[in-house]
C-alpha cells in the first residue's frame, strides 16, 4: 500500500515532491514498519519522505503549517485511532494549508479529504462474520487460517481537488472505486 499511496500523490498536478508521513507514535506502534516500507519505495517515485509524528491537536496545527511553507508538499496519513478521532481537524488543516493528502480509509475522502486508498472495511466485516459463523458451528479459532485483506477501495474527491486548485491524472480517476464530484 505504501507504493500506491505515494503514487497517488505523484499523479496530481502539480506533482508532490515531498511527503510528510503523519502518524501518532502512541496509537500506531506499527508505524515504523510502514515508514520503512514507504521510505524504501519513495526514491522510485522521486519524492522525499519526512516523518511527522504528532500527539495532539496543537502538534497537528504546527506540523501542517510547517508543511505548507514548503513547495510541492503533500501528506500521507497513516491509519490509527488518533488519526480517525482527529480526522475532521486533519482534513480541515490540509484544506486550509492547501496540502494534498492521501488517507487509508474511504471515510476520510467522503468527509472532504482529497484521496484515500485502503482495505475495503465492508469486505473485512463480511469475512469476519464468516469466521464467527465457523466458530459458532464448532471450529477451533486456532485451526482457522489467518487471512490478509483481499479487497481494497480507492476514493478520489474531485470537489476537494478543485478547492485545492490541483488536477488529478485521468487514469487515476478512472481506476477509482468512488469519485466525489
Amino acid at each position: 500500500m505504501a507504493g500506491k499511496w505515494l503514487e497517488m500523490l505523484t499523479q496530481i498536478t502539480p506533482p508532490v515532491e515531498r511527503v510528510a508521513i503523519l502518524f501518532n507514535p502512541a496509537t500506531a506502534p506499527y508505524a515504523s514498519l510502514m515508514l520503512h516500507a514507504i521510505e524504501e519505495v519513495a526514491s522510485s517515485f522521486a519524492v522525499a519522505v519526512q516523518r511527522a509524528p504528532v500527539n495532539s491537536d496543537g502538534e497537528l496545527e504546527t506540523m501542517m503549517a510547517e508543511l505548507a511553507r514548503q513547495e510541492r508538499g503533500g501528506v500521507l496519513v497513516l491509519p490509527s485511532v488518533f488519526m480517525i478521532t482527529h480526522r475532521e481537524a486533519i482534513i480541515a488543516l490540509a484544506a486550509r494549508h492547501h496540502l494534498p493528502a492521501v488517507y487509508s480509509f474511504a471515510f476520510f475522502a467522503e468527509a472532504g479529504g482529497l484521496m484515500s486508498y485502503g482495505v475495503d472495511l465492508d469486505d473485512l466485516e463480511r469475512r469476519a462474520a464468516d469466521y464467527v459463523d465457523r466458530i459458532l458451528k464448532g471450529a477451533k479459532p486456532g485451526d482457522l487460517p489467518v487471512q490478509m485483506p483481499i479487497k481494497f477501495y480507492q476514493v478520489i474527491s474531485l470537489k476537494t481537488a478543485k478547492a485545492l486548485d490541483i488536477t488529478i491524472a485521468p487514469p487515476l480517476v478512472a481506476t477509482a472505486d468512488g469519485v466525489i464530484e
